[in-house]
C-alpha cells in the first residue's frame, strides 16, 4: 500500500511517502511561509523524486488537530481536494499522537505538548503496549502548563515545542520528568503515515463530505485535573492506535 501522509498542524509542514511501513520519503519544511504556499509544491516534489503520480497513491493520511487553526484548515482542504480528484480512502490522525511517536523504544509515559499560544499547551499522554503499539491514556485537552499534574512514581518523557518552551516549569513537578531533544519537537509525516495505516487496517476511514479539523478550546481544560494517575485505563484496544 502506497501512503501519502502530511501534517500542517504546526509552524512546520511535513510530507512523507510510505510503502506499507517502509518510509520512502520524509521531509519537514520550516521556511516560515504559509502552508498554503508550501504544501502542494512539497507534495509535488516528493512524488516527482520517487517518479510517482497522485493517482498511484492508495491511501491519504493527514493530521486533523489539534494545532494551528489556519494550518489545519489548509491540510483538511488539501485532503478533500485529493479525495475528490482521486476517490481513494483517507484517514485522520491526531497531531499529538504523531508527535508522541518521536519517542521510540521507551517504557516511559510519553506526554505530547504543543504550544497553543496564550500561555497554554495542547496535550495528551501515551504509552507503548506489549505489542509496541502506541496507546492514548489521557484525553486531549488545552491547558495551562503549570496546571499539569504529574505522578512522581512514573518515568515521564515530555515531547514537543510546548515542552521546550515551558521547560522551566516542569522540573519542579516531578523528579522523573525528562524532556525529549529539541530535534524531536517537530511532527514527522512518516509518523502520520504509520498511525494512518493502523487506522486504515481498522477501517477507521474519513467521510470525504463530513470530516473537519479537530479544534480544542480553552473551555475544554479542567484546571487541577490530573492527566493521569496510577489507576489510569488504556482507552484503545491493542490493535487500535487512536480514535478521533
Amino acid at each position: 500500500m502506497l501512503i501519502l501522509a502530511f501534517d500542517t498542524s504546526f509552524k512546520t509542514a511535513a510530507i512523507a511517502l510510505l510503502q506499507d511501513d517502509t518510509i520512502l520519503y520524509d521531509a519537514v519544511i520550516n521556511t516560515g511561509l504559509n502552508h498554503s504556499e508550501t504544501l502542494l509544491p512539497a507534495i509535488e516534489q516528493a512524488c516527482r523524486q520517487l517518479k510517482l503520480k497522485i493517482d498511484d497513491i492508495d491511501l491519504f493520511a493527514c493530521t486533523l488537530g489539534p494545532g494551528s487553526f489556519t494550518g489545519l484548515r489548509v491540510g483538511v482542504s488539501t485532503m478533500k481536494g485529493f479525495l475528490l480528484a482521486c476517490g481513494k480512502p483517507a484517514v485522520g490522525v491526531s497531531s499529538l499522537a504523531a508527535l508522541a511517536l518521536n519517542v521510540t523504544n521507551s517504557t516511559a509515559l510519553i506526554c505530547s505538548l504543543m504550544d497553543a499560544g496564550r500561555g497554554q499547551v495542547y496535550t495528551a499522554c501515551y504509552r507503548y503496549n506489549d505489542q509496541g503499539l502506541l496507546n492514548q491514556i489521557s484525553e486531549e485537552k488545552v491547558i495551562d502548563p503549570g496546571e499539569i499534574l504529574f505522578d512522581s512514581d512514573q518515568d515521564i518523557i515530555l515531547v514537543g515545542e510546548g515542552a521546550i518552551k515551558y521547560r522551566d516549569i516542569f522540573p519542579e513537578k516531578a523528579g522523573k520528568v525528562k524532556i525529549a531533544s529539541i530535534m524531536q519537537q517537530y511532527i514527522r509525516a512518516s509518523a502520520v503515515g504509520i498511525l494512518g495505516r493502523e487506522k486504515f487496517l481498522c477501517q477507521e476511514l474519513l467521510n470525504p463530505a463530513t470530516f473537519v479539523p479537530i479544534y480544542l478550546r480553552a473551555a475544554d481544560a479542567k484546571p487541577g485535573k490530573p492527566l493521569f494517575n496510577n489507576n489510569h485505563n488504556i482507552v484503545t484496544a491493542p490493535k487500535r492506535l487512536l480514535e478521533i
